[in-house]
């Protein structure tokens, strides 16, 4: 069986990539197809693989600007040559699932979701862009909606990474997905007794605005308690800036670093609203609670008053009263961890297999 990975770009190892890394181990004979490829930046076993990009890799500083060239990407993959697959999987959060499947190959799609820029968070992307930009959006969104709606009926079977993101499916493109949570290394995660903890909190994660890692920040300059934030992105010149005597911004960290981090906190605090959310299963690999705001993927993953505890809106005052609840409970790490097992990759591994095999069973 010839079997094709479409995902939207391999620049680096977040969690689709992850999902990629997982499907690589259960079709070691895969190819990808992509449209921009920085070896260096993905693991050993994905660049094992062969990987065919589209012609936007060849286009001027595709590597780092390849979201500049979003409005060619739908014409680039359906010039993807794809005879010859029985079995396609895309993995879809940018443009991916797109592809012209060859008559008689299953087209299965991993959604981690839709495209935010130009669904669900299309006012905030805009709200957050240039004079230019925010002038070009409304058109050229209005194409590619259109494109997105009409290249989902090319897709057999959709799975979604949450409930969160297959109500989104409902939505935009009116499809049924099954979901499938996407693999999480728990196994590369532990609990440390209690006498090895640290008296901080922590954020982890990519600083981007709809994380609010602002939030969190200014909630713990408030109760001047100590947090840790861990993490890059474009918001961490800011959140340098706006962080207080008793906040710590590490900026990016290693696996190693960042498994210590977890391991040692008081709590993970997640006040973002995330499709899935690797971050807080990790936390809870290494046996520490959650604090997060009550939507998206953390309400899937953290059992209120077992391994975490919610706040209802994202605001500073919601998290000060969250720490101070928190702070009056109690809570098993040997129970929490073992809840984290159970969005394990081996677990992924065998939803995909039973995804794959029923996919081809309705073909039938």
């Amino acid at each position: 069986m010839r079997v094709a990975f479409i995902h939207y770009w391999l620049v680096g190892m977040r969690g689709g990539e992850k999902v990629i890394e997982a499907l690589c181990e259960m079709f070691p004979q895969a190819d990808i197809f992509t449209h921009v490829y920085v070896p260096e930046a993905v693991s050993s076993t994905i660049s094992s693989h062969r990987v065919q990009t589209s012609f936007i890799a060849r286009l001027p500083r595709a590597s780092t600007r390849y979201q500049r060239y979003l409005p060619l990407m739908p014409m680039a993959l359906e010039q993807l040559d794809l005879r010859g697959y029985d079995l396609i999987i895309s993995s879809e959060s940018g443009p991916s699932k797109g592809i012209i499947p060859p008559a008689g190959a299953l087209h299965l799609c991993y959604c981690h979701s839709p495209m935010r820029y130009i669904w669900n968070m299309f006012h905030d992307y805009r709200e957050r862009s240039g004079p230019i930009t925010r002038l070009l959006m409304p058109p050229l969104s209005h194409y590619l909606r259109n494109w997105d709606a009409i290249s989902a009926t090319r897709v057999h079977h959709f799975a979604a990474n949450s409930r969160t993101v297959a109500r989104r499916l409902g939505t935009y493109y009116r499809r049924e997905a099954r979901v499938i949570h996407p693999p999480v290394d728990t196994r590369s995660f532990a609990p440390v007794s209690a006498d090895q903890r640290g008296d901080f909190y922590l954020m982890a994660g990519e600083l981007v605005a709809y994380k609010r890692p602002d939030l969190a920040v200014e909630a713990f300059n408030l109760l001047k308690k100590p947090l840790i934030v861990a993490g890059g992105g474009e918001m961490l010149s800011r959140i340098r800036n706006l962080a207080g005597p008793t906040v710590s911004v590490l900026g990016p960290q290693t696996a190693e670093g960042l498994r210590k981090l977890y391991a040692h906190c008081q709590a993970l605090v997640f006040p973002g609203e995330e499709d899935f959310g690797i971050v807080p299963v990790e936390a809870m690999a290494s046996g520490r609670p959650v604090i997060a705001f009550r939507r998206g993927g953390a309400t899937e993953t953290v059992v209120e008053e077992e391994t975490g505890l919610f706040f209802d809106e994202q605001s500073i005052d919601a998290i000060c009263s969250a720490v101070a609840s928190f702070e009056r409970m109690s809570f098993d790490p040997a129970a929490i961890a073992a809840h984290a097992a159970s969005f394990g990759t081996d677990v992924f591994k065998a939803a995909m297999h039973d995804f794959v095999a029923d996919g081809f069973a309705s073909q039938n």
